[in-house]
């Protein structure tokens, strides 16, 4: 594969998980929250500040009176990110996930990977992360409206959209290891 893979995901469909073994097959280098601390060494932001920030769109409130003239903190990251992407598909195939790298990548690969929100509910419990099964539905569905917010302010496209990607899946059928066969064919053809 000579092409920079980008791999966009709803929260607990596994789309890490597919990106990370799919990287692993075709021995590309993967990038994903290792993104803001290496985006942090390129830019005079804190990594700290950046994990705060990341994947949210500025809000009214993003401005503070001390700042009113100066760019938000958001698009701040989002460019320091964004140069990044840009410098690491200009060195060569590799796989990324998330951070609008779809769109900032143009001609790149485009995954999406997506699943019922059931079992991305299951999956997230499944893995001890410390919220409680009442409340992890409504933190599923929020992280999703966190990410279609920040995609579609900073690419002007819907988010999870079928037609701006080459390849679409559904882990709640085929798994997150019948996603990496399926991509595995499917770029072959490519």
């Amino acid at each position: 594969m000579n092409k920079v893979i980008t791999i966009s995901r709803q929260f607990g469909s596994g789309g890490r998980e597919f990106g990370i073994k799919l990287a692993h097959e075709l021995k590309l280098p993967f990038y994903d929250k290792d993104l803001i601390s290496m985006a942090a060494q390129n830019s005079n932001l804190s990594e700290e500040f950046m994990r705060h920030y990341e994947e949210s769109a500025p809000g009214i409130f993003s401005r503070s009176l001390y700042s009113y003239y100066q760019m938000p903190m958001t698009d701040q990251i989002y460019i320091a990110q964004s140069n990044l992407i840009k410098q690491l598909a200009a060195k060569g195939p590799c796989v990324i996930i998330g951070r609008c790298s779809d769109v900032i990548v143009e001609d790149s690969v485009k995954i999406y990977v997506h699943a019922d929100l059931k079992k991305r509910v299951e999956r997230k419990l499944s893995m001890d992360t410390g919220i409680s099964p009442e409340k992890m539905e409504e933190h599923v569905k929020a992280t999703d409206k966190k990410r279609k917010k920040y995609y579609e302010y900073y690419t002007d496209q819907k988010w999870g959209m079928a037609e701006n990607h080459n390849l679409c899946m559904d882990s709640s059928v085929i798994g997150v290891d019948g996603c990496v066969e399926t991509a595995l064919v499917f770029l072959k053809q490519y």
